[in-house]
C-alpha cells in the first residue's frame, strides 16, 4: 500500500494525472426586465380605450349577448310584456289616481250641462285614461265656450271652468237668428227676435266677419238707436241702416262711418231730415247725398211745381 502511495504521488509529479471531473455549470444571472410580449400588453393596458373596453364594454357585451339569446325566445318577449301591462295596470288603478266625478262651472247652467253631455265622460276612470288636452278642444269646440280650462283636484273630482262667449248682436241669416259675440263667432241659436230685443240686429252675408264695422255704426247711431231697427250687410262691402217708417240709409263702401254721422247731424239738427216724408238717404256717394221721397211727397211735390207754373205772373 505504501508502494501504490509513492507511485500515484511520482505520477503526479510527472505530470500523469487524471484530470478532475468537473461540476455543475454555473446557472445564468436573473434578468428582471419583461419579455417583449409582457412590455407590448402592458403598454396596451395603459392605453385608456382597450383598458375602459375591458372594465366595461366587454362585460357589457357579454350581457348583452346572453340578454338577446334570453330575449330572443317568443315566450320569454310575452312574459316581460305582461308583467309590464300587469304592474302599469296595477299603478294606474291606485285610489290616489282614481276620477270618481266631474264639475263644471260656467255662468249659464245650460253651458255647464252642454260641455259636460259633451265630454261625455264614465266614471270612475283612472286619470291616465284622461286626455286633458282633447278634452278641452272639445270643450271649446262648443259654440258658447269661449277658452275651458280642465284640472283634477284632490278627492278625485274632474274640474272644468268655462268662459262663455258674451252675445253682442244678433245675425239674422235668413230665416235663422243666432247671436253672434263682438268678434263675430256664434254664441247660439235665437229662437225670437223678442229674447234678445235689448241686442242690435244685423243681416246679411258677411255681417259677422264685419262685426267691429258694425258696431261702431251703432255706436255712432245713438240719438236715433229707438229708431233702428238693423244693419244690414250688402254684397259684404258696405252697409245699410234700417230704419223704422220704411226708411233706409245707403252708406259707402268706405268712409260710411263719417256718412252716418253726417246724416244723425242733419236729423238732430234744424233740418230734422230723417222727421220728413224721406224713403232713402243714399251716402253711397258722400259729395252727392240723394234723398227718395215717399209716393205722396212726390204727388205733393209736383202737384206743387205745376201750381207754381201755371201760376198767372203778375
Amino acid at each position: 500500500m505504501p508502494g501504490a502511495t509513492a507511485a500515484a504521488l511520482g505520477a503526479a509529479q510527472a505530470g500523469w494525472a487524471d484530470p478532475v471531473p468537473a461540476g455543475p455549470a454555473p446557472s445564468p444571472a436573473f434578468d428582471p426586465s419583461p419579455s417583449r410580449l409582457a412590455y407590448r400588453l402592458n403598454r396596451l393596458w395603459l392605453t385608456p380605450l382597450v383598458r375602459n373596453f375591458l372594465r366595461l364594454g366587454l362585460p357589457l357585451l357579454v350581457v348583452a349577448a346572453f340578454a338577446g339569446a334570453w330575449a330572443s325566445k317568443p315566450e320569454n318577449r310575452e312574459m316581460v310584456t305582461g308583467q309590464i301591462a300587469q304592474t302599469v295596470e296595477w299603478v294606474q288603478n291606485q285610489p290616489m289616481f282614481r276620477v270618481t266625478g266631474i264639475e263644471v262651472e260656467a255662468r249659464s247652467p245650460e253651458v255647464a250641462l252642454g260641455v259636460e253631455q259633451l265630454l261625455g265622460l264614465s266614471f270612475p276612470l283612472s286619470s291616465w285614461d284622461l286626455d286633458l288636452t282633447d278634452l278641452r278642444a272639445r270643450a271649446e269646440s262648443l259654440d258658447a265656450v269661449e277658452r275651458a280650462w280642465l284640472q283634477i283636484r284632490s278627492g278625485g273630482v274632474l274640474e272644468v271652468r268655462i268662459a262663455e262667449r258674451v252675445p253682442a248682436m244678433i245675425w239674422r241669416n235668413g230665416e235663422v237668428l243666432d247671436l253672434v259675440d263682438d268678434e263675430g263667432h256664434r254664441v247660439a241659436r235665437l229662437a225670437t227676435r223678442a229674447a234678445r230685443a235689448d241686442l242690435p240686429l244685423i243681416a246679411g252675408a258677411g255681417a259677422p266677419e264685419a262685426i267691429a264695422e258694425a258696431q261702431a255704426l251703432w255706436t255712432a247711431a245713438a240719438p236715433i238707436q229707438g229708431r233702428i231697427r238693423g244693419l244690414v250687410r250688402v254684397g259684404e262691402r258696405r252697409w245699410d241702416v234700417v230704419l223704422d217708417r220704411n226708411q233706409r240709409i245707403l252708406l259707402p263702401e268706405t268712409g260710411a262711418l263719417e256718412a252716418l254721422e253726417r246724416v244723425v247731424a242733419m236729423s238732430e239738427g234744424a233740418q230734422q231730415l230723417l222727421s220728413r216724408d224721406v224713403t232713402i238717404v243714399d251716402m253711397r256717394q258722400p259729395v252727392r247725398p240723394t234723398l227718395r221721397l215717399t209716393a205722396e211727397a212726390m204727388t205733393e211735390l209736383t202737384r206743387n211745381r205745376t201750381e207754381t207754373r201755371g201760376a198767372p205772373r203778375r
